[in-house]
């Protein structure tokens, strides 16, 4: 899956960052057996950042709700940038406000940018090469507030033509060592090219297809971070809703710590369907995969869905679930005899299933069955599912 050429890359996070835009590669990275240290000035190792949900609810402006509590794993006053990592990416969010005006950190900033490595800027952290004067000559595109910021700090503005929706923002650009892009919803596109700017090479004997099913209140990380990974890595990724149209959004669910006796939740992300359920095949695809969170619990009693988990079983195809995605497969009575990963909430079901609980966390591959306990596992998980498709990454 990725060879002994251990690569690095350093996150530099703060309070409210963008929720998706540190998860999506700090997971993915891990999955390929990138070291990815993630560190906020003012913050220690085991000290939590506040995330940030950016996604645009009907109103004129997106809007902004509360996230994840992102754990560091890396002091920042130990770091040794310019010698200790490959890459460097700064997800936006509000917090480069406050780190632009960090003379250090915008310091540790230039000097990474002026050894060559790869810098990634997503939505408003190209606010940190504008304090950093390393726009000047160079093409850049970000939300599009930030036209003005990176035409005074003398970069050339560029954006990404005929959009208009969501589905339709694949495009991220690198001039030189720059990387720069409007969001995350160009995360497919963005994690190829970190990929690639750290000397990735991709392998797969065909191209493969993916169908994610989801319904409201899908986990937010379970439904997004593969979904983005698996466009990264050149992969047809379809999501449907049974209930819903191309285009049309399912609300998310984020279940995190807030020290309670279970996770609590909040509203996520809306993650939008890309193909409509009438059209799906199960020939057409190598790949069925069911997110968890609450939106399982309305799949289960959709017995189209339960059908067509039955179909991918019978025709031996790769299915995967993350935490509440198994219950599906127990309703098509598709675990029997199969080990899974499974965290206490699904334990029970899936043992009356007639399925074996190996890993209380983690994911698990068993034959064509790929499982993880939940969202803490996607790195995992992604590394099993990749395998499990054929598809390889080396460094």
């Amino acid at each position: 899956m990725a060879s002994t050429v251990q690569k690095s890359a350093l996150i530099l996070c703060g309070d409210y960052m963008e929720d998706y835009e540190v998860i999506v590669p700090f997971f993915m990275l891990q999955a390929f057996g990138v070291r990815v240290d993630c560190a906020s000035p003012g913050k220690r190792s085991g000290d939590k950042c506040f995330t940030a949900i950016h996604d645009y609810l009907g109103f004129e402006h997106y809007t902004e709700l509360p996230g994840h509590f992102f754990p560091l794993n890396a002091n920042y006053e130990d770091l040794n940038i310019e010698l200790s990592y490959d890459i460097l990416i700064i997800p936006g969010g509000r917090f480069t406000e406050l780190l632009s005006s960090h003379d250090e950190v915008v310091d540790m900033v230039k000097r990474f940018g002026e050894t060559g490595k790869t810098i990634v800027t997503s939505c408003h952290s190209q606010l940190m090469l504008a304090a950093a004067g390393l726009l000047q000559g160079k093409k850049c595109t970000a939300f599009t507030s930030m036209k003005p910021i990176i035409e005074l700090a003398g970069g050339t503005w560029w954006e990404q033509p005929d959009v208009e929706s969501v589905l339709d923002i694949t495009a991220c650009l690198k001039d030189d060592n720059i990387v720069s892009a409007i969001g995350w919803p160009a995360h497919g596109e963005i994690m190829r090219v970190i990929l690639e700017s750290i000397g990735a090479k991709f392998s797969t004997s065909h191209m493969k297809s993916v169908l994610v099913v989801v319904a409201d209140y899908v986990e937010d990380y379970e439904a997004n971070v593969p979904f983005r990974a698996l466009q990264a890595l050149g992969c047809k990724v379809d999501a449907v809703c049974p209930s819903k149209k191309k285009g049309e959004s399912c609300v998310t669910a984020i279940h995190d710590d807030e020290g309670g006796q279970i996770w609590g939740e909040k509203r996520g992300h809306n993650f939008v369907v890309n193909a409509n359920w009438s059209d799906i095949s199960v020939d057409n695809y190598d790949c069925l995969l069911l997110p968890g969170g609450r939106g399982p619990e309305l799949l289960v009693m959709n017995e189209k869905v339960v059908s067509l988990v039955k179909e991918f079983a019978d025709k031996s195809k790769i299915i995967a679930a993350i935490g509440q995605g198994k219950w599906i497969l127990a309703a098509a009575g598709v675990l029997k005899g199969k080990k899974c990963a499974s965290s206490h909430g699904l334990k029970a079901i899936v043992k009356v299933a007639g399925g074996e609980v190996v890993h209380s966390e983690g994911s698990l591959a068993h034959e064509t069955l790929v499982t993880a306990s939940g969202w803490p596992a996607l790195a995992g998980f992604l590394a099993e599912l990749t395998r499990a498709l054929g598809l390889s990454v080396v460094f």
